[in-house]
């Protein structure tokens, strides 16, 4: 199949104009495909000669202005049109396509709890070619027609209002222009909870299995969106340009959402069948609000190519974590973004593969694909966090607003956005963006102070070259017996400008106790501490009152610990002596989390494993014993999904989750599950139920014949991919041989099972088990990437790698096959990331 290039693409929209798109789809004509008839009306400016790009299964046939075209004349998923004379033409279409099972084009899907089938599109990045014949390219927007014959009894959803007209046909309103990698359609037998707000109908759908989850959640999802879409309304000039509203919960997705015009698809893990943490309920509402700021931008103002995701993602990312901070409960939303997210941004930033936050060269959509990343989001709204707090949130609202105004229902690049920001500052936006967007890595700050008679001085020094507008906290050793033992108390909060210009700072008083850079997390950069700051920070971290101050510091242990500057089982003793004390869930779950998967996993040798995880083990009894005496109501959100009062629920819950991922002996797991209860709770319900069999499989400790009866007991979709997860878990020869053949040779995994599958296959507990699968998995890896495409790539490369296998031998096989030509530019990219991962946890073992 051919990419489409940058230089291929400005061909393209100089030679033409695109108008309108008539799409019908028939969904009635069987399992495997569908039926698609497009016409397309555009302008030819100038003769010359372009392409259409289509992938059938079978190309019916052709026209052009009325004249018949040679179905034959497809050179992979291209059409040529030669000659084009300049003045208007109807191009049409009639195919039929493949259905995907791998969230790719128009994905199938049949719910295994009750037979019911459902199909989505999924068109981002070059997949509308799989649903319906385009000019795929995202500055040739159109406005689109759509109808749809689906089963009599099935509900079509789309990009605006949709009329039954009988016989299972559907026809919805005439879009705005819109580009074609945004078009949508999703289709089945949908549970749906309905509403209108400020004049616009607002719809939220699920599959029939997950009805009464949905309806249990449908007020704290709907209260969501009304708050966000008045205070997006408060913030932009530009009204919501769409005529509805509508968010599906769709099987299978591969993100986490996508933000259709009017039909946001989010993956349907967002409806909550088991308990759940109110982090996680944070998280659903920050994937909500993300979504629904791409209404304006990336959907009213698209970006002309893809060299301008980031603008998408990063403004999204930005202003969902702040529009929800202020207009709903949730309120900690930068706490998580700094300890959860933000990781992800400096991790992609110190791999051989990062690149600016606005690259400067995308040659074509398989590069556009690689820059889908945590520096496009994380980096990037943590540069836009800092432009806000260098500019003032005043100004930078106005020139987002010229920028909606000038290219509504258009497309935009970072340039004109920069323009549109300078008609609103006198600051110099272009050399910021030029410091900030077009350089990669990660500035790090490094404070030394000293004190000089009733004076203190500070002094930060910058590795980088990036200008910084920080906050600077200073705490000392609480006095007072009221603020409890250990505790420190602020002394004053001041602001900072990197470089400094003069230097030292110096503030009246004694040197602080604890002097934090960049509290407040306003800036993206390395932090580190003066040796004084850093030992009161160790001792006393739980102590610290604000919990994104706490972020900022767990923050630069885990980036100590990955440059080989602080010893992995200090991380854990800091982790083991404040975890018991922290208030904050997100913080517990992001530094559980990385002591688990890194330090346990990765970091530590095998023979230091074993008591890292009983450091785990110890630690997640102490957050047990903090919650007990939780009673059956206190597990009942409250109102809107309020958490209840009182000992927090989620906190037990993330104790649970963790006691038995560490767990290395299966006593207490096999009781909890023949109770079907944790003693003092929770429940065990199908997600704990699950997680206790899959440890229980890596540790030999149950069987087929219990997984079949678990199975057979929570037939759903999620209780397939648990069994999948725990069978490719058990430790005997047979089990990692089915499972291995299941992923890289059998074809039938769906995307999500796939993943489920590779998720089990690797344990550290079963290195030698494995060992002769880590050589194996390169040219497996290599040519199912070939086969299955770029989503299978992108699962093999992050879930089906074998991350355990921390030694020089795995680093060597992997750093050879990266040299074969054959691999895909998706699983290149992803193994090049992970093999840089091992090199980082070799460097990390041999720095202690």
């Amino acid at each position: 199949m051919s990419v489409l290039t940058r230089e291929e693409a400005q061909t393209r929209a100089q030679l033409i104009d695109v108008h309108r798109y008539t799409v019908d789809l028939d969904l009635t004509t069987g399992d495997d495909t569908f039926d698609s008839r497009t016409t397309i009306r555009f302008t030819a400016r100038t003769t010359g000669d372009t392409f259409v790009e289509i992938k059938p299964e079978t190309l019916h046939a052709l026209t052009l202005d009325g004249q018949p075209l040679d179905p034959r004349l497809l050179d992979g998923n291209r059409y040529p049109l030669h000659g084009l004379a300049p003045g208007t033409h109807e191009l049409t279409a009639d195919a039929t396509l493949r259905y995907s099972h791998t969230g790719e084009g128009m994905h199938r899907f049949t719910d295994p709890a009750d037979g019911e089938t459902y199909v989505y599109t999924q068109l981002f990045l070059d997949d509308v070619q799989r649903v319906f014949a385009a000019f795929d390219q995202p500055d040739l927007k159109a406005t689109f027609d759509v109808t749809v014959t689906a089963p009599h009894d099935w509900t079509v959803l789309g990009n605006s209002t949709a009329a039954h007209t009988g016989e299972g046909r559907w026809t919805l309103a005439t879009t705005p222009p819109l580009s074609t990698y945004l078009v949508a359609v999703a289709a089945g037998p949908w549970h749906s909870v309905t509403t209108h707000h400020a004049g616009v109908p607002f719809g939220i759908h699920c599959r029939r299995s997950l009805a009464p989850h949905l309806d249990a959640d449908a007020d704290e999802i709907l209260t969501l969106t009304r708050a966000l879409y008045d205070r997006y309304h408060e913030k932009f000039d530009e009204p919501y340009p769409f005529d509805s509203y509508d968010q599906a919960f769709v099987p299978e997705f591969n993100a986490g959402a996508m933000e259709n015009p009017g039909l946001v698809t989010f993956r349907d893990e967002y409806v909550y069948r088991s308990a759940v943490t109110d982090t996680e309920r944070q998280t659903r509402a920050v994937t909500i609000a993300h979504e629904m700021a791409h209404m304006w931008f990336g959907d009213l103002v698209t970006l002309t190519w893809w060299d301008d995701i980031w603008l998408n993602e990063s403004f999204a990312e930005y202003m969902g974590y702040q529009t929800l901070t202020e207009a709903t409960r949730f309120t900690g939303t930068w706490t998580d973004f700094g300890i959860s997210r933000k990781s992800w941004g400096y991790d992609a930033d110190q791999r051989p593969s990062t690149h600016p936050v606005a690259p400067d060269a995308v040659p074509d959509t398989a590069s556009a694909l690689l820059n889908f990343d945590g520096i496009s989001y994380a980096k990037g709204a943590s540069a836009l966090r800092q432009l806000v707090t260098w500019l003032g949130e005043k100004d930078f609202l106005a020139g987002i607003n010229t920028h909606f105004t000038r290219h509504k229902f258009a497309n935009a690049t970072l340039a004109d956005l920069l323009d549109n920001l300078a008609t609103a500052t006198d600051r110099d936006v272009h050399t910021w963006a030029a410091d900030w967007l077009r350089t990669t890595g990660t500035d790090t700050l490094t404070a030394r102070t000293e004190t000089t008679g009733h004076h203190w001085n500070l002094t930060v020094d910058r590795t980088g070259d990036r200008p910084h507008r920080i906050a600077v906290g200073t705490y000392d050793h609480a006095l007072d017996t009221h603020s409890g033992t250990g505790r420190l108390v602020p002394r004053e909060r001041f602001e900072l400008d990197i470089p400094q210009n003069p230097a030292p700072t110096t503030r009246p008083g004694h040197r602080p106790d604890l002097v934090v850079l960049n509290d407040g997390d306003l800036t993206y950069a390395k932090i580190r501490l003066d040796p004084d700051s850093w030992n009161t920070a160790l001792t006393h971290l739980s102590g610290i009152p604000e919990p994104l101050t706490r972020a900022v510091l767990w923050n630069a242990a885990r980036d100590m610990v990955r440059d080989g500057h602080l010893h992995p089982t200090a991380y854990l003793t800091a982790a083991r002596t404040h975890l018991p004390h922290e208030t904050d869930l997100a913080l517990v779950q992001g530094v559980l989390t990385f002591a688990a998967t890194h330090i346990a996993d990765r970091y530590l040798t095998p023979d230091a494993r074993p008591t890292a995880l009983a450091t785990l083990t110890d630690l997640c009894r102490d957050l047990l014993r903090r919650t007990e005496g939780l009673t059956a109501e206190d597990w009942e959100p409250g109102p809107h999904g309020t958490p209840p009062t009182g000992t927090d629920p989620g906190l037990r819950l993330t104790a649970v989750r963790h006691f038995i991922d560490a767990a290395t002996q299966p006593d207490t797991l096999q009781e909890w599950l023949t109770d079907g209860t944790v003693p003092g709770g929770p429940e065990l319900d199908p997600e704990l139920r699950w997680r206790v069999l899959t440890r229980l499989a890596v540790l030999g400790a149950t069987d087929e014949t219990t997984l079949a009866r678990e199975l057979a007991a929570d037939p759903s979709a999620t209780g397939q991919e648990g069994a999948a997860r725990c069978r490719a878990a058990l430790p005997t020869p047979e089990a990692k041989a089915t499972a291995w053949n299941a992923l890289f040779h059998d074809d039938t995994l769906s995307n999500y099972l796939f993943a489920a599958t590779a998720q089990g296959f690797w344990q550290p507990e079963q290195a030698a088990l494995t060992h002769d699968y880590v050589h194996r998995y390169y040219p497996d890896a290599t040519a199912l990437a070939t086969r299955r495409g770029p989503a299978i790539a992108e699962a093999a490369g992050r879930h089906a790698f074998p991350a355990h296998a921390v030694d020089d031998d795995h680093l060597t096989t992997g750093t050879t096959a990266l040299d074969d030509p054959s691999l895909t530019p998706a699983l290149h990219r992803k193994l090049t990331d992970q093999l840089d991962d091992l090199r980082r946890a070799l460097a990390v073992r041999r720095a202690h």
